[in-house]
């Protein structure tokens, strides 16, 4: 039998593929990277993206591939008719449809909530239709500024409804809502995924987030920028982790009815951080104090005994070698810029 390899329902003369992913927020950091890693396992791929703040330059590599298709759609809207004509092939849904980095998400929160919401629901009503595993990245921020360290997925959190980050953070914790609902309902399988600060390549050079702050400037020989005294804490899994770690969790046999971290455990300050970046780039740029954004939480360290019980996933890259590789791929990145400007121009 002559494997096929369209992703188009219909009758071409050709086999149709037994299973499909829908990967919604596919052409954004961690998304590009799930979509690599299912083409790599020999899946098929469709990637849904309004392309807000993902980057098309992440599907560049993917772009020709027999088992990718992309589809430009805002997950707001209705899905279209042929994303609904696929469901009798859709297997699983990924929803990692949302800006994760506090200045894109701010920069239209009504937007940003609607996406979790009603963009969930949506999501939500395919994979039910389809009668597909639904896996929805949730988010470190559902804990807020936390009172527990390190957090735990039974910690209810300390979150502002109110605040600047609260389109994102009660975005994130409606969309759980959501999706455990369906599964008490018995509508959908789901798994809830609590990412935790992932770094690599195809971040966005100017998302915001301190990884890509730190080495962007550090390489452009820009003033470094840290926020408050720099004594918070984050802990950072490199992305090939993380996306290990989405993966064992749709796949896992497991009920789906509880949340689980994923994320690194090693624990470290900006500052620390920062003098990490300073050695990969040897860069003696001054280092410049702004105030702490509101709401920014202190601390923040996954309690992950969960994810190594149920999924037997633990991070593997540690954090120089996941650097070194980050700042390679920012630096190729940067040098490209004039280029792209003059070829803009």
């Amino acid at each position: 039998m002559r494997k096929q390899t369209d992703l188009d329902p219909g009758s071409r003369g050709t086999v149709q593929p037994l299973s499909l992913n829908v990967v919604a927020g596919g052409a954004g950091f961690i998304g590009s990277h799930l979509c690599r890693a299912l083409l790599d396992r020999g899946e098929s791929v469709l990637c849904l993206d309004n392309l807000q703040t993902s980057r098309p330059s992440n599907l560049r590599a993917l772009e020709g591939q027999p088992r990718f298709r992309f589809l430009r759609h805002d997950i707001t809207q209705p899905l279209p008719a042929e994303l609904l004509r696929l469901a009798t092939r859709i297997t699983r849904v990924w929803n990692l449809a949302c800006p994760a980095s506090p200045p894109h998400y701010q920069r239209d929160p009504e937007h940003t909530m609607l996406t979790n919401v009603v963009g969930t629901n949506h999501l939500l009503h395919l994979a039910e239709a389809a009668k597909a595993r639904f896996l929805l990245t949730s988010t470190s921020e559902v804990y807020g500024d936390p009172e527990i360290h390190p957090q735990a997925e039974d910690y209810r959190g300390n979150v502002s409804c109110t605040g600047p980050r609260a389109c994102y953070d009660e975005g994130k914790r409606a969309a759980e809502s959501l999706a455990f609902d369906y599964a008490r309902a018995g509508r959908a399988q789901v798994r809830v995924a609590r990412i935790f600060n992932t770094y690599g390549p195809n971040m966005d050079p100017n998302d915001g987030r301190v990884v890509s702050n730190l080495i962007c400037q550090a390489l452009r020989g820009d003033e470094l920028t840290v926020y408050g005294d720099g004594s918070q804490t984050r802990s950072f899994c490199y992305v090939s982790d993380m996306v290990a770690g989405l993966m064992a969790l749709m796949a896992a046999d497991i009920d789906g009815m509880e949340p689980v971290n994923l994320g690194n455990p090693a624990e470290m300050t900006v500052n620390e951080l920062l003098g990490h970046v300073v050695t990969l780039t040897g860069t003696r740029a001054p280092v410049v104090h702004r105030p702490l954004p509101v709401d920014d939480p202190r601390r923040r360290r996954p309690d992950i005994s969960r994810a190594r019980a149920l999924l037997d996933w633990a991070p593997q890259v540690p954090l120089a070698e996941g650097l070194e590789a980050t700042c390679a791929w920012f630096a190729a990145e940067l040098a490209a810029e004039p280029a792209a400007a003059g070829a803009a121009g």
